[in-house]
């Protein structure tokens, strides 16, 4: 599938709900989100026979993407309900009820995804919660799979969080991030903020 025709299809998804903020839950644009499976896909990191899971999925946009690109097993987890009703009303307009997985539960020391060939995860930031990204670091370091990360273009502690593990990481990708006034502290309807892209490896 065309970069431009998965954007499409991806942007007229069910939007993320954006319930809570302590959560700190934003939509993925479908464009942002093309571009970055597309880019995944370079690295040869996604194939078709690739195990999986979105980590902290919201409303499915970036496993549904991978799953339309041929990915046959995908595996959503998220914790708030009402992103798992908009991630399930997502992969049924999609039609890749066959290829995903969703999965409500939090991510935690419980969660194991040792066995999973690849996780992309968009984890809270921690600028509502200090360190609220940390068990979604903690959980890819136990699934020793590779991770794509997205994550805040300020952050300056993932680096030597997953190198002093023994970890490769490569920063490979800059955007502009739109995010729209869905909570009370906005003050502008909409604002935009710069995110970045990681690649982390696990030592072999």
């Amino acid at each position: 599938m065309r970069q431009r025709q998965l954007a499409m299809l991806l942007s007229s998804l069910p939007a993320h709900p954006c319930g809570r903020l302590e959560l700190e839950q934003y939509s993925t644009p479908g464009d942002i989100a093309a571009s970055w499976l597309s880019q995944i896909a370079t690295f040869g990191d996604m194939t078709s026979d690739s195990t999986i899971v979105d980590l902290g999925a919201g409303n499915g946009v970036l496993g549904i993407g991978a799953a339309l690109m041929g990915i046959k097993q995908v595996l959503l987890i998220e914790l708030d309900e009402d992103a798992c009703n908009s991630a399930f009303q997502s992969i049924e307009q999609a039609g890749v009820t066959e290829n995903v997985e969703l999965l409500m539960k939090n991510i935690d020391e419980n969660l194991d995804l040792s066995g999973v060939d690849l996780i992309i995860s968009n984890p809270p930031w921690g600028t509502q919660v200090a360190k609220s990204d940390r068990p979604f670091f903690d959980t890819i370091l136990r699934s020793n799979a590779i991770c794509h990360l997205m994550h805040s273009a300020k952050a300056t502690h993932i680096e030597p969080y997953f190198e002093s593990k023994g970890w490769t990481v490569n920063r490979y990708w800059e955007t502009e991030f739109p995010l729209p006034a869905v909570y009370a502290h906005h003050s502008s309807r909409r604002g935009r903020t710069k995110v970045a892209f990681w690649r982390l490896k696990p030592p072999e």
